[in-house]
Order: structure tokens, then sequence, then C-alpha cells
């Protein structure tokens, strides 16, 4: 399967479709959208109102890949559902500690 993620110079580009006012956060596997891109999915409590949602993503995915928020950036999709997140390091690194991640998904 193909991973919802690519090298970036600063980092790694992660694609996520989230779904907002969930029952709980959680990552919820892997998917592949209408365009054929693999994409995390990703449920959040928070709802889409004033970047609630977007900052309980991020939250949600720097606990699970023990990545400070900081490193986090939303780079495209911040009013969507399918959204890219940046995470910032060294791109070869971030790659194989991400790779390793997904492979419980």
């Amino acid at each position: 399967m193909t991973l919802p993620l690519r090298q970036n110079v600063d980092g790694v580009l992660l694609d996520i479709r989230l779904t907002p006012n969930a029952a709980q956060n959680r990552i919820d596997g892997i998917l592949v959208d209408g365009e054929g891109r693999p994409r995390l999915k990703v449920k959040v409590t928070a709802i889409a109102e004033k970047g609630k949602a977007n900052s309980a993503v991020i939250k949600l995915l720097s606990k699970s890949i023990k990545c400070g928020r900081g490193n986090f950036e939303i780079v495209s999709g911040k009013l969507d559902r399918n959204k890219t997140l940046l995470i910032r390091g060294e791109p070869s690194e971030m790659e194989n500690q991400l790779n390793a991640w997904l492979e419980q998904f």
C-alpha cells in the first residue's frame, strides 16, 4: 500500500482526511480518496470552527508521532477535510520515522 507521505525540503508532507465532531480522537487507518491519493483518516472531537479541529489534529498527531507541535503546519486544506501537513525535520530521517509509525495502521 502506498503511504500518505512524501518528502519536502523542510521535512515530510502528510496527507490526511479529517473528520471533526467525532465521538473520540483517534487515527483510523489509511484510505485512498477519489483522486487516488492515500490519506491518513483522523477523527477529532473538536468542531470545525475557528481552527479548533485543526488544532486538535495537530495535538493528536504530535502526541502519537512523539514530535513537538511546533514542527507541524497545515500547508493546504485549512478549511477543508482533506489537508496536507508539513512535519518539519530532516526529510529522510522524518520519512523513516513516519513510515515506521504508519505501519501500525
